[in-house]
């Protein structure tokens, strides 16, 4: 097969994405493909062949350090592209290269395969300047219809792991998202196939001692990867022990305010920067620690995890579920919830015995063996013989189910890709479907917008059936929960009032009756109902129609029955509670006020003194070990009394009336 991978970013380039599409070039090659790769290069001019890689000019992203930005369409690279005849192009990045990617796919009629590498909603940092939750909110927004777009502009797509799928059923996609961790070379990391020497020179190169315990971190130096948090918690091991020592591999836009972070700390002599290493030897500072760590919680898949683990490294790691089938807690590595959680883990694994950590490390290499480059391969060739298959097999009808309000088809093609449509009888009828006829691609598609439309209205109705709602929260369910669009919304919402399942006038008259019924004020009614989206002179118009009467019988009812509830309290602080409680029921103050005079508060008159008592009591045991002298004891007291509603009088009454000796109280 001759495969195309394109890419933004590749070698000799330090990062996941740079890594992955060369592991996918080498195990291609090694099984007798022809490859080709199209990628970057730093500055402009004509594109420019290095062996199988053709390189396209572009300008280096200073702020995303190792990514250059190249324009997506290069008509040379296009006449290169066209003379390779590709069977089938594998992109696995979503710009310049990437756009480039699907324009020749397009137009040289082969099947697309995209990989999605990168969280991009994680990296929207460096686009908000400014800080601002506005912006990071339009922007993550805006990557998940870009992410939409691309993955739907493919053929097939794949995820590199369970969390990243996740992500992208949530930006809904329609395509086909596979899961297919990218391979590793596990020979290359396995520590016995080390050299001792490099480990030495390595170690010595930093001035890490032989009895040292080294902890190493693999990746690109910037915010997303949170690695301040791994160097504070350096810093609360400073204190306790100068024999572990951290090693950061890698460069990035934060590599330089790392170090000034570690020389605040005054612990240069733990922390050690390695800066840009060499792919080619990076398992040898792997094989020249001890154990892993990173706090980033951005990864789509971590290879740098299964490199570590596969080096026979614990991993110290804040838990992401891109993990769960690699760090298993006190087998494989710890998880760790901020600095000081990580520095306390890693005095644990400090005091391990030499059985102990050879006992983990065996358990850390078994752990990576599923991530075999054989694996992988054998997971690539699926995908791309089903994306062939996708792109140059027509649908078939198989089977057409008639339910109440629309059409149910089922659709296979010869890769036993089975689809599930629902569609309207109008459509059914009009373009003449029936069993066994064959759809393209674009039929197929239009025909799944218009099943987009038809499960929002099936999945309204059964909302609707139980419970009522009101036009605008069907509005806002279709506008934030499915991939409808507004003309489509626009025909859900005409579909159901014409069949008179949404209402609101009757919604309105229902709610209207029921929170009265609850001896709920008018004024929660029309708070609540506007928040339901109903026109204010709509609930007007409901309210003025019934008893005027009936709201200051409600009150009463409400006001007699809480009354009764608040006990203990003094008359005026009792009042003040149930004026509060009246309003927020939603009764208004003229309403309120007419209750509050035309209740009885004799009986609590009666109480008042007793209660007045209780209160000076409690004051006394609160204040009486902090009061300085009986003096003082009394006027806390009387503070008390008269912030919880007693009358001054009434005060000193019952003051007069205590106990006082010269002992303190």
């Amino acid at each position: 097969m001759r495969i195309g991978i394109f890419s933004d970013t590749y070698l000799p380039e330090i990062n996941g994405v740079a890594s992955s599409s060369d592991t996918l070039r080498r195990e291609l090659e090694k099984h007798g493909h022809t490859v080709y790769v199209v990628t970057t290069k730093i500055g402009h001019g004509k594109c420019e062949w290095e062996g199988n890689i053709l390189r396209l000019g572009g300008i280096e992203l200073k702020f995303l350090y190792g990514y250059s930005m190249t324009s997506f369409f290069h008509l040379d690279a296009y006449e290169e592209i066209k003379k390779l005849d590709l069977d089938l192009i594998h992109v696995q990045t979503e710009f310049g290269v990437g756009i480039f990617a699907r324009i020749c796919a397009r137009q040289l009629n082969i099947p697309l395969v995209s990989t999605y590498h990168t969280t991009y909603e994680d990296y929207t940092h460096y686009v908000n300047f400014i800080n601002s939750k506005t912006v990071d909110k339009a922007a993550k927004n805006i990557v998940g219809k870009l992410s939409r777009l691309y993955g739907d502009s493919s053929t097939e797509v794949i995820a590199p792991s369970e969390k990243t799928r996740q992500m992208l059923l949530r930006y809904k996609i329609k395509r086909n998202i596979y899961v297919v961790p990218t391979g590793l070379d596990i020979k290359r990391f396995n520590p016995a196939n080390t050299s001792a020497q490099k480990i030495k020179e390595i170690r010595d190169s930093y001035g890490i001692a032989n009895d040292d315990k080294l902890i190493i971190f693999v990746g690109r130096v910037a915010k997303e990867k949170s690695i301040d948090i791994i160097i504070e918690a350096f810093n609360y091991l400073h204190a306790a022990t100068r024999k572990i020592k951290l090693l950061v591999v890698g460069a990035g836009p934060d590599l330089e305010g790392l170090k000034e972070m570690a020389k605040r700390y005054d612990i240069m002599d733990t922390v050690k920067f390695a800066g840009r290493v060499e792919n080619n030897i990076i398992e040898h500072y792997y094989h020249s620690a001890q154990a892993f760590v990173s706090a980033s919680l951005t990864e789509t898949q971590g290879m740098t995890y299964v490199e570590a683990l596969a080096s026979g490294l614990m991993v110290f790691a804040r838990y992401d579920n891109v993990l769960d089938d690699l760090v298993i807690p006190e087998k494989t590595g710890y998880f760790f919830e901020d600095a000081k959680d990580l520095a306390n883990k890693l005095l644990i694994y400090d005091k391990m015995t030499a059985d102990e950590l050879s006992a983990h490390r065996e358990e850390c290499i078994k752990q990576t063996y599923h991530y075999d480059q054989d694996i992988f391969y054998e997971n690539i060739m699926k995908v791309y013989d089903q994306a062939i298959l996708s792109y140059r097999n027509l649908y078939e009808i198989e089977r057409i189910k008639t339910r109440d309000e629309y059409v149910e088809l089922i659709l296979r093609n010869p890769s036993d890709e089975r689809i599930e449509l629902l569609i309207s009888y109008d459509t059914y009828f009009n373009r003449g479907l029936r069993k066994n006829e064959k759809l393209t691609n674009e039929q197929v598609e239009n025909l799944q917008k218009e099943t987009i439309q038809m499960k929002a209205y099936v999945d309204c109705v059964k909302m609707i059936a139980r419970k009522d709602r009101t036009t605008k929260e069907i509005y806002d369910y279709l506008t934030n929960e499915t991939a409808c669009d507004i003309e489509m919304i626009n025909k859900i919402v005409d579909q159901l009032e014409e069949r008179n399942y949404i209402n609101d006038h009757v919604y309105t008259q229902n709610m209207v009756h029921n929170m009265k019924m609850t001896l709920q004020g008018e004024q929660k009614i029309i708070r609540t109902l506007k928040k339901k989206g109903i026109p204010y002179d709509m609930i007007m118009e409901i309210i003025e129609s019934a008893d005027p009467d009936e709201e200051y019988a409600n009150a009463l009812k409400w006001a007699q029955k809480l009354q009764k509830t608040i006990n203990g309290k003094s008359v005026k602080m009792k009042q003040k509670a149930m004026y509060q409680k009246l309003l927020a029921r939603g009764f208004d103050n003229d309403v309120v006020n007419r209750i509050m005079e035309d209740l009885n508060f004799n009986q609590e008159s009666k109480d008042e003194i007793d209660n007045l008592k209780n209160c000076a009591a409690k004051a006394r045991r609160k204040y009486a070990k902090k009061a300085k002298d009986l003096s003082n004891l009394r006027n806390s007291i009387f503070k008390y009394c008269l912030a919880q509603g007693y009358q001054t009088e009434d005060i000193y009454t019952v003051l007069d009336e205590m106990e006082w000796d010269d002992e303190n109280d």
